[in-house]
């Protein structure tokens, strides 16, 4: 099975590492797309729309009518002589058989017509210049992206995210009180692979002379090494620009007072200024989250790589011992640990909020060492084994979710977060134990399943916060506090991953629905907004525009 590129948490993609005592060499790397994969890729899409309607003419068991305004022509027809399906017959209702032959060769026909105007397209298309061609993906491709940069250009430059509606900068506690321009760096990346080179420099021109991190704010450690060092790495990574590198180790210098605790788990908060860290008051007793502080190391390993300087290295494999060596009850790692006593807080665990990317981690840690980090293998394996025994079940309407464990109590709850695990366990099926590839694969593609379910059953044909499985409840959120979409990228990434590894045609159709329903409902003239209530037909928006739409979602 082919590894597809590496698109940690935010997006962000990274080089091959060796884990092992490292001696950091500089390394310096660029991302081009090949002229040669343009043309295939066109090529390719043509070749899909010719034969498309062979495979892709509407399942007659969900649908009577379609576009011709044929019924029942693709469902088997009985012989009620034999009693037996004859598979090569079609159905016919109704006495006048010489009136469908009729309609049936008009569909032949049809189609027929449709292979010849697609393969004159194809002709058309590839008469044109390379240049031209990428000149249209490219349109067509960034638009959405366009509109969202291009507002938050106009209204909220330098401010960490933008409200669309008011038309104003926006910004949360967990950036602290200045403005660092999070959208700006975050959004880097996917500047870059989509071509908008204009518009990276203008975000490299801003942070060159506006990202300052000797300023006295408090943010949160997971959320700035994520956005912030990710989105600079990534940059520097694509772009070999310097100035991405240099930012990436000064804020990590700032990030460093964090891990100044008696376990060396670090604290969630740390002022930029001071040094001084606390932990979030409503985390479970003073307790650190295992999604926060088991989501740094592949960035901290990478500034060992970059600077030659072990002390990142250190500070994140240090807590990768210490979570090695405690006991974890049913084998499943909690949420909530403290810092000063190294014991475990409340038992909840979850594959969703408060413990997704610890384990996506730990699985690119795998991948990014070429495969060498054995011990990050051994973390992950040993953890979806207990995911899969204590938390994965099936609703009586057959849907494969994953619960949160509550103080020996099974929550049958699933987080639009813990959708991002469909993609984990098909990217993480090669390599896993007991020749057990199949079905990791399976499990994976039966959670993108599922979490489609959750954006179907809503009206907006996009996923609630979370959904319940309840009784007759199934994949649909039921308090008000849960029916939001913020323009999440995890159910999108799942459908990315899968449709990698298996060319299965419903995860690119999926996606589309997706996208397609937030240009609908989540655009607003002044960029793209969330929306408060998935399942109401008139969206009342939340009016922020996320960092991370752009980082994640729309790339």
């Amino acid at each position: 099975m082919t590894t597809p590129a590496l698109l940690p948490l935010s997006g962000r993609r990274i080089p091959p590492l060796n884990l092992g005592p490292p001696s950091f060499p500089h390394h310096r790397a660029t991302l081009r797309l090949s002229e040669k994969f343009i043309l295939l890729l066109i090529l390719s899409a043509f070749i899909t729309l010719c034969f498309g309607a062979f495979f892709f003419l509407p399942d007659s068991s969900k649908h009577k009518r379609f576009d011709l305004g044929l019924e029942d022509v693709l469902i088997p027809h009985v012989d009620a002589n034999r009693g037996a399906k004859n598979p090569g017959v079609f159905l016919i209702h109704g006495p006048d058989e010489h009136r469908h032959r009729e309609e049936e060769e008009r569909l032949r026909n049809k189609i027929r017509a449709d292979h010849e105007k697609a393969l004159e397209e194809a002709k058309e298309k590839l008469k044109k210049s390379r240049e031209e061609i990428r000149a249209e993906i490219q349109t067509e491709k960034n638009k959405m992206m366009k509109h969202a940069w291009d507002n938050y250009r106009i209204y909220g430059w330098g401010h960490n995210e933008l409200r669309p509606i008011a038309r104003k900068g926006h910004s949360t506690n967990i950036f602290g009180s200045s403005q660092m321009g999070a959208t700006i760096v975050d959004a880097l990346d996917t500047l870059y692979i989509m071509g908008l080179l204009d518009e990276f420099r203008d975000g490299q021109k801003w942070i060159e002379d506006n990202l300052d991190f000797s300023v006295n704010s408090e943010v949160s450690v997971f959320e700035v090494n994520i956005r912030f060092i990710g989105g600079l790495l990534s940059a520097y990574y694509l772009s070999g620009e310097e100035i991405f590198k240099i930012k990436a180790v000064q804020l990590a210098e700032k990030l460093l007072p964090a891990f100044n605790t008696p376990t060396g788990i670090p604290w969630a908060m740390v002022n930029l200024k001071s040094g001084v860290g606390r932990n979030w008051g409503w985390a479970s007793a003073g307790s650190s989250i295992l999604a926060e502080f088991g989501t740094l190391h592949m960035e901290f390993v990478h500034l060992s790589y970059l600077t030659g300087d072990p002390v990142y290295y250190k500070k994140v494999m240090h807590i990768r011992k210490l979570l090695q060596k405690m006991d974890r009850p049913n084998g499943l790692y909690p949420n909530y640990l403290n810092p000063r006593t190294g014991r475990w807080g409340q038992y909840h665990t979850s594959v969703g909020g408060l413990g997704d990317s610890f384990y996506e981690y730990l699985l690119k840690a795998w991948l990014m060492s070429d495969k060498t980090d054995h011990e990050a293998r051994k973390m992950y394996d040993d953890a979806i084994e207990a995911i899969e025994k204590h938390l994965i079940k099936k609703s009586r309407g057959g849907l494969t979710f994953i619960g949160e464990w509550k103080n020996g109590h099974l929550e049958k709850k699933m987080g639009h977060l813990a959708c991002f695990a469909g993609g984990m366990f098909a990217l993480g099926a090669d390599g896993s134990r007991m020749d057990k590839a199949g079905h990791y694969l399976e499990l994976g593609a039966e959670i993108a399943h599922t979490c489609h379910e959750s954006y179907d059953r809503t009206a907006l044909k996009l996923g609630p916060e979370s959904f319940k499985f309840d009784g007759a409840v199934e994949a649909v959120a039921v308090r008000q506090a849960e029916k939001y979409y913020i323009l999440r990228p995890e159910v999108i990434e799942t459908y990315w991953y899968l449709w990698r590894f298996t060319h299965d045609p419903r995860y690119r159709r999926w996606g589309w629905e997706a996208a397609l329903a937030i240009e609908k409902y989540c655009r607003v003239s002044g960029g793209f907004s969330g929306v408060k209530d998935v399942y109401s037909s008139t969206p009342t928006h939340d009016d922020v525009q996320q960092s991370f739409f752009l980082a994640e979602t729309l790339k």
